[in-house]
């Protein structure tokens, strides 16, 4: 079933009729360490293996979603400084027309600004194809997954670490001895 923020799995192998009128312990399978009493508690030798928290307020997306489409638009950012630097050196008349439009139109929503782009010129189309190829490829290729993983386990560590340490100096008045 799902996750036991709503129905412990266990409760779907308990005998039908009626699973709480005795003290006798259940045959229940292997994976679940479950007694039941008259007082129709539960009582666990294992705590409750819950693979993940439950997060309200993320109605149409869950908050994986929100990231992914937030790094969507960091990529297309970083796809746009790149064949800005690209076409700097080479194509100097197509760096100032991209310069152009970056500077006239807000990069905060990739898709629209690929759209819009699209629809200007012939010039700017083949720039935002290019942009799309750029942004695939440093997601694919280069981008690194894991450096982001461990710097993000990091930065919440010692923020919270920091947190912590000042609310405990501000509170217990300790004279910070240097």
């Amino acid at each position: 079933m799902g996750c036991c923020y709503w129905t412990p799995s266990f409760m779907h192998d308990l005998p039908s009729s009626k699973p709480f009128a005795s003290n006798k312990i259940y045959n229940l399978p292997p994976t679940t360490f479950w007694r039941v009493y008259k007082s129709k508690r539960f009582v666990s030798s294992r705590p409750l293996r819950c693979q993940k928290m439950y997060v309200p307020g993320f109605g149409e997306a869950s908050p994986e979603k929100k990231v992914a489409m937030n790094l969507q638009h960091f990529f297309n950012y970083v796809a746009v400084r790149i064949v800005l630097a690209q076409l700097e050196s080479y194509n100097p008349e197509a760096y100032q027309e991209l310069m152009e439009f970056v500077n006239s139109h807000s990069l905060n929503n990739a898709d629209e600004f690929l759209k819009q782009m699209m629809r200007q010129s012939p010039g700017l189309k083949t720039l935002a194809l290019r942009i799309l190829e750029v942004r695939s490829a440093y997601t694919k290729r280069d981008f690194e997954w894991d450096n982001l993983k461990k710097l993000s386990f990091k930065m919440v560590d010692d923020a919270n670490t920091k947190l912590m340490r000042d609310y405990v100096l501000e509170t217990s008045h300790v004279e910070d001895a240097k």
